[in-house]
């Protein structure tokens, strides 16, 4: 797997946790009793040893391999925001809770992308289990003693965990390996332009837009066409005026089609470089656009890929989502719940998914 990818997914699926696969699936694994939006079977049950978080098939994941994420995820947040970031709470609910509950949702949906990968065969060459041997050596090397007996982490432990997370690599690989879309330069174009954004819109004592009287709207359009007029007989720049008049911090925005408001975006798109658009309204306000670059071709080029990433992560849901409907899932709740994700003395220091980057290179 290309590292630059790999970085770019775990950024993408959010704050703390780096499961880099789980960008491209939809839905939560354990999402209530009887079916789930997919139409899967799930089943909370007590028919689970007392050391098993849960079952996905026929493929079990027990609380010392759970503890590894929750372990990690731990660590991430700590490294970011400190170890107060456990007082805070998300909607009323402890943010630790909103936390552990994520990471059984990405901890189940990798283990599905691991059955996946035995469904279609996807193994490891000798050259990534030995990849995978290192990593687990390397992660229990960071824990002391007593960290290896309180979280119950061993190294066949961690093997086991990279080997399942390497496949779900390669499965992903492997379904969307012939996805090659044609792209055009006009489909990804990426145009750059300046804006003064005059708003239609206020903000009450809670926070909240709110729309303009009409009164105060049409002022506001009037004020729009005064400022268009300026900015055509060119005696300050539309910098100059974007400074002066525009109730938008940002002036200059660089987008692809899909991307806006779809009356500025058909309003941008139709521009000719240094070409002035007249007074375009949105949700927002009414916007005067100059156009500064009709086709940017670095940027174009990275929204091809973009585009392209976008159709394979397309492809690969829709099979994964085929694939898991037939699975039977097994929560052993009092298990879970047993299981804490801030626990006494300071996280080890050790990232499951740094140290995985480590050993399977680009």
């Amino acid at each position: 797997m290309n590292g630059k990818k790999l970085r770019k997914y775990r950024k993408l699926i959010g704050i703390g946790v780096g499961f880099l696969i789980l960008s491209v699936i939809l839905g939560l694994v354990f999402s209530g009793c009887g079916k789930n939006k997919n139409g899967s079977k799930v089943v909370f049950t007590k028919g689970l040893d007392k050391d098993e978080v849960f079952r996905i098939g026929d493929e079990i994941c027990k609380s010392s391999e759970m503890m590894v994420f929750l372990t990690t995820t731990r660590y991430e947040y700590e490294s970011v925001y400190g170890k107060e970031i456990w007082n805070t709470s998300v909607n009323g609910v402890a943010l630790a809770n909103n936390v552990k509950d994520t990471v059984l949702e990405k901890v189940a949906q990798i283990k599905s992308m691991y059955l996946l990968a035995k469904k279609k065969g996807v193994e490891l060459d000798e050259t990534e289990k030995s990849f995978v041997a290192a990593a687990a050596k390397d992660y229990v090397g960071h824990l002391s003693a007593d960290q290896k007996e309180s979280l119950g982490i061993s190294e066949e432990t961690l093997q086991k965990l990279y080997s399942e997370y390497a496949l779900a690599h390669k499965v992903y690989e492997k379904v969307i390996d012939d996805v090659n879309p044609e792209i055009s330069d006009d489909e990804a174009r990426i145009v750059t332009v300046q804006q003064i954004l005059i708003r239609t819109k206020d903000v009450d004592a809670d926070g909240r837009e709110k729309e303009l009287l009409t009164a105060r709207k049409q002022e506001q359009y009037e004020l729009a066409c005064e400022v268009l007029e300026l900015a055509r007989e060119g005696g300050k720049s539309f910098e100059e005026l974007a400074s002066k008049y525009s109730q938008d911090p940002n002036i200059t925005y660089s987008f692809g089609k899909g991307e806006m408001d779809p009356a500025v975006e058909a309003a941008a798109f139709q521009l000719e470089t240094d070409q002035i658009s007249g007074v375009v309204e949105s949700a927002d306000g009414y916007h005067i656009i100059k156009c500064i670059n009709t086709f940017d071709a670095a940027e174009t080029a990275a929204n091809k890929q973009k585009l392209l990433a976008d159709k394979k992560n397309e492809v690969f849901g829709e099979e994964y989502d085929s694939f898991v409907e037939s699975l039977v899932r097994k929560l052993n709740t009092s298990a879970w719940e047993e299981l804490a994700l801030v626990q006494e003395g300071s996280a080890p220091s050790v990232d499951f998914f740094e140290i995985y980057e480590k050993f399977f290179p680009e």
